[in-house]
């Protein structure tokens, strides 16, 4: 592919991720609100850790700030050799593999698509 199509095909990319971030902060916002207001909350707050396929600085930055961006999740910290990223979701349910593996899916791989 020529340069030109390469780039296109990019920017095409880039702007479906950001509308599909803003997507969902929507959702994330509609959960957090639902869940703060209704008489029994269904949250079950702690921390995970997630494996990483990012490498740069750039990556691993856009992940951490995606993953705080969404209501109810919040970045904590990376490890020291950058290959494990630690968050704190408001909504941890008994599958952590599950939300790990929905972490990496939603944010994860489309920015590796788009950077790499």
């Amino acid at each position: 592919m020529n340069w030109v199509m390469i780039f296109c095909y990019k920017t095409v990319l880039t702007i479906r991720f950001i509308f599909y971030i803003l997507w969902e902060i929507c959702l994330s916002n509609l959960r957090v609100s639902y869940d703060v207001i209704s008489l029994s909350p269904k949250s079950r707050p702690g921390v995970i850790s997630i494996p990483l396929d990012c490498e740069t600085p750039l990556e691993i930055s856009l992940f951490a700030n995606i993953i705080s961006l969404t209501p109810g999740s919040l970045t904590l910290d990376i490890s020291a050799d950058k290959k494990t990223l630690y968050v704190h979701s408001m909504f941890v349910d008994n599958d952590v593999d599950a939300l790990r593996k929905e972490l990496k899916d939603k944010f994860e791989k489309p920015i590796l698509e788009i950077s790499r």
